[in-house]
């Protein structure tokens, strides 16, 4: 069994006039060998990053394995700061991230040229279990090689849901934003209810939400209280104005 902390919550909004904000979910898993990453989030998040991490008193260089359920820079470029770990990410994916030209679009080019050439990285299969009860299943739509992850264990069940379900929104409406497929998507949200289902008292961990499990009546309810606010700089002095984002949620990390 694995000792799961989030130590960045994913949140579900964006901004409506500057563009994404990239506040993707970074999980962290324990076991008495390994020291897991499930996604490493974008470049804004590194301080708070490095920072739940020595609150866990886990050093980057403990990390043993950095696990992406896909290549955009919000879920992948942090890979970098993990010296030690072995980063698995899907082969489809791996493919088709590093056969696109730079564009204006969530890839970020010179990190996937580093993925698809470096001796650490290990790319998976559908179906492939390659750590303790972890299995990559495919769930393409919101990228082509999109991987969800499923962890099985006696008494632990948890399904990393990456982009294919963002938020408890695309899951209760089976629709997405930001997919290069809308029916191929609503499949793997349709996938991804059904593993849900199939086990009692699983875990979801979705890429930009908090993490949620089903009630008895099968619909989802959320864990832990969201955390989201920014300062800004409106004034005439550096005195900050905080902007709630979560209606005043308190708690920024979660344990089980």
């Amino acid at each position: 069994m694995y000792k799961i902390d989030v130590l960045v919550q994913g949140y579900p909004g964006r901004s409506v006039c500057n563009g994404g904000l990239g506040w993707s979910t970074t999980t962290l898993l324990r076991d008495s060998q390994h020291s897991i990453l499930v996604d490493v989030g974008a470049f804004g998040v590194r301080h708070f990053l490095e920072q739940q991490l020595k609150n866990c008193g886990v050093s980057p260089e403990d990390i043993t394995d950095v696990v992406l359920t896909h290549a955009h820079y919000d879920h992948a470029v942090n890979f970098t700061l993990f010296p030690n770990a072995t980063v698995w990410i899907g082969a489809d994916e791996l493919s088709w991230a590093a056969a696109q030209p730079p564009g204006f679009n969530p890839l970020p080019e010179l990190y996937v040229r580093e993925l698809a050439v470096s001796p650490k990285v290990r790319r998976l299969a559908d179906g492939e279990t390659f750590l303790p009860g972890m299995t990559a299943i495919a769930s393409p739509g919101h990228t082509p090689g999109h991987l969800l992850f499923h962890v099985d264990l006696p008494g632990q069940a948890i399904l990393f849901t990456g982009d294919a379900a963002k938020n408890r929104a695309e899951l209760l409406s089976l629709s997405v934003n930001d997919t290069y497929d809308a029916q191929t998507s609503k499949a793997s949200l349709e996938l991804i209810w059904d593993i849900w289902k199939r086990i009692p008292d699983t875990l979801l961990v979705p890429g930009h939400d908090l993490s949620m499990k089903l009630d008895e009546s099968g619909q989802p309810f959320y864990l832990g209280k969201r955390l989201a606010a920014i300062n800004a700089w409106f004034g005439d002095t550096l005195e900050p104005t905080r902007i709630d984002l979560c209606c005043g949620g308190r708690s920024a990390r979660q344990s089980a």
